[in-house]
């Protein structure tokens, strides 16, 4: 058993040449650490932190929004957002692959008393607005109150286009309900899509956005809204224990990221389709692609013994099964790359 509760993955018996578990792996660069050491930063409690404000305000701008507020994690950032929009005894209608209802330990019940109503997710990631339709609840005592529509992209990798993500939104609006956008990883979809920022963020009301995978912060997600809807996110946040004080120095992460790393998202999503590319060439199992992200199914039916070979070259995988998940993002380099490649070329050479 695992102290952190995470799936167990092979330790790499010399230094890790390349990390492909997941995004979140991106450490901070020079330059980024620079900027966080120059941060001026105040208490973000009492709403006196400028780069928070900075950060804030630079977002729901991009966006097209009202306003913005600074998240600790992802998760917090999703949950709070469920809570602006939802009371005790609401539901949620959301698709049954997506982050909130799969992998965010049901918080949107057990912390806010949110029922959560899945739906089947399509295979491209979408959930089709005659699902979301069938699922809006009439307004009767014996169920619980249909409120919010939550949709996500990239799911697992996949970019959701955009006429799919506007044709549930569309639905979920003319049913009465808000809608809310984990876009954990946004800027990847954005990147996918050749679209401005705005174009998705008006699929939703509000969005969360985080800033700590292909993005290289080291914290930090930011909601998006209606000015509304962001006062009472901030109370969450409080409730939720994410008020943070001098969090200047993580918003100028992100700040950091915003003007210099957006543009290397696309060589994650080359790198993806090389290793893809590489792995299909190996005819060593089934391999699915999306945005940064593949999926590796091996022929082999001992995956952790491929597992331990690969953390004897150096590089650590997924410890998921049947599919492992294999995250490409700014801190593979060139030769952490090729270094891969060869280590599966070499395990499957030898099988």
């Amino acid at each position: 058993m695992s102290l952190y509760g995470g799936k167990n993955t092979a330790q790499c018996s010399n230094s890790c040449l390349c990390d492909l578990r997941s995004d979140t792996m991106t450490a901070p660069d020079k330059a980024m650490r620079a900027a966080m050491a120059a941060a001026i930063v105040g208490d973000d409690v009492y709403g006196e932190d400028p780069t928070v404000r900075m950060l804030e305000s630079r977002l729901a701008k991009l966006l097209g929004k009202e306003a913005a507020v600074f998240m600790p994690t992802g998760t917090q950032s999703n949950l709070a957002g469920l809570m602006a929009h939802c009371g005790r005894g609401d539901e949620i209608i959301v698709g049954d692959a997506y982050h909130i209802y799969c992998d965010e330990a049901a918080g949107a019940s057990v912390l806010a008393g949110i029922s959560m109503n899945a739906i089947a997710t399509q295979k491209n990631g979408a959930v089709s607005p005659a699902d979301v339709t069938e699922a809006i609840k009439v307004d009767d005592p014996h169920y619980a109150r249909s409120r919010l529509l939550c949709l996500e992209n990239t799911v697992g990798g996949q970019v959701i286009p955009l006429d799919d993500m506007r044709a549930a939104a569309q639905v979920a609006w003319k049913g009465g309900l808000s809608v809310h956008l984990d876009g954990a990883r946004f800027f990847n979809a954005i990147a996918v899509l050749g679209c401005e920022a705005i174009e998705l963020a008006n699929c939703a009301d509000s969005i969360s956005i985080c800033m700590s995978k292909g993005l290289g912060a080291p914290v930090g997600s930011v909601l998006v809204g209606s000015i509304a809807l962001i006062v009472q996110a901030r109370r969450n946040r409080k409730i939720l224990g994410g008020s943070m004080r001098q969090a200047g120095v993580l918003a100028a992460a992100a700040l950091h990221a915003l003007d210099h790393n957006l543009h290397d998202l696309e060589r994650d999503h080359t790198n993806a389709r090389a290793l893809a590319a590489a792995m299909s060439e190996m005819d060593a199992g089934d391999v699915q692609l999306g945005s940064n992200m593949l999926f590796f199914t091996p022929r082999d039916s001992n995956p952790d013994a491929l597992r331990s070979h690969m953390a004897d070259a150096g590089i650590r995988i997924g410890g998921q099964s049947p599919a492992i998940r294999m995250v490409l993002h700014r801190d593979v380099s060139d030769d952490g790359l090729e270094a891969t490649i060869a280590a599966f070329q070499s395990y499957f050479t030898k099988k």
